[in-house]
């Protein structure tokens, strides 16, 4: 998803001078990727959205600081990844427990050309899915966001999270290990 960052050209620079209209553009690219991630790892809507916003305030005070534009993406899940480390501390502090999923909380899309047989498979797989993968450590579970459903490299991760390369890596390997036995656990025989 964010691989394409490369190629695209954001209006960074425009940003830095204070050009509203690259914010928003800025806003309107980045805004759903950082609630996906976001909610994923802190399972709550309001939460979600919350370090969302934080985290475009902290870039827009911060922007200037930013020494390649081309990582414009990168940096800015760094700050959300720093966002959600605050928010499970103050979580902790506050003795609050992770909450687990809902059944149907997670927003169902029918496919209009499947069977509702087929629709129903893929929202047990999909609930299924999302259960194993809320069941993993928290930095198991961003390396796994990060890589497959945001499409960072592995020197990215490292960058967004603040480990070594060989952690983030170490991290993938035993985040899919054990996300593979969940599923295989929950799978009918």
């Amino acid at each position: 998803m964010l691989a394409v960052e490369a190629q695209e050209q954001l209006p960074v620079q425009a940003a830095r001078a204070g050009d509203t209209a690259a914010w928003d553009a800025l806003l309107r690219r980045f805004q759903l990727p950082l609630y996906v991630y976001a909610f994923e790892l802190v399972r709550n809507e309001q939460d979600a959205l919350d370090i969302v916003q934080e985290t475009f305030l902290n870039a827009i005070r911060h922007l200037r600081g930013l020494r390649d534009d081309g990582r414009f993406g990168s940096w800015l899940f760094s700050i959300a990844h720093q966002k959600v480390i605050q928010h499970w501390r103050r979580a902790r502090r506050a003795d609050c427990l992770f909450a687990e999923p809902l059944a149907g909380e997670v927003a169902e899309v029918a496919d209009p050309a499947g069977s509702p047989l087929e629709s129903l498979i893929h929202q047990e797989q999909e609930q299924q899915f999302l259960s194993a993968l809320a069941q993993l450590p928290p930095a198991q579970r961003t390396v796994l966001l990060l890589h497959f459903v945001e499409d960072f490299s592995l020197e990215d991760i490292a960058n967004i999270t603040g480990t070594p390369q060989g952690t983030v890596k170490s991290r993938l390997h035993y985040a899919k290990q054990a996300l593979r036995k969940l599923i295989q656990q929950h799978s009918p025989a």
